[in-house]
């Protein structure tokens, strides 16, 4: 399961409705990189490919590839608004170690996807 707190529902919705293409959700992505071996990548698409999981998140569908959800499931994804500064903040019981930025992580053990959302 993965998750997306109200806060970061909002905050994608303000993104797709200021988008310039027509968007028909987020995608969630681990690539390789950050100080701590995988990093978490988020971009607006236009359409999903026929390998995505399609998770339904309410106003926000959100598109996950095979080879990044299973290192997913489980995660939320919260939205931080303060003083500090603002952004997505991830929330993953995979990770077994995390950078101090929380944007970076490495795991331990793989884990399997679902196509639910809370």
């Amino acid at each position: 399961m993965i998750t997306l707190t109200e806060k970061a529902i909002n905050a994608v919705g303000r993104f797709i409705a200021s988008s310039e293409t027509p968007t028909a959700g987020l995608r969630i992505e681990v690539t390789d990189g950050g100080c701590s071996g995988y990093q978490y990548g988020l971009k607006l698409e236009t359409e999903n490919t026929l390998e995505d999981t399609v998770i339904d998140c309410g106003t926000v569908k959100v598109f996950v590839a095979p080879t990044s959800m299973t290192m997913l499931d489980g995660m939320s994804v919260d939205f931080l608004d303060s003083i500090e500064g603002s952004g997505f903040k991830f929330i993953n019981p995979n990770a077994a170690k995390s950078c101090a930025c929380g944007s970076s992580f490495n795991t331990s053990a793989s884990g399997t996807g679902t196509k639910t959302c809370s």
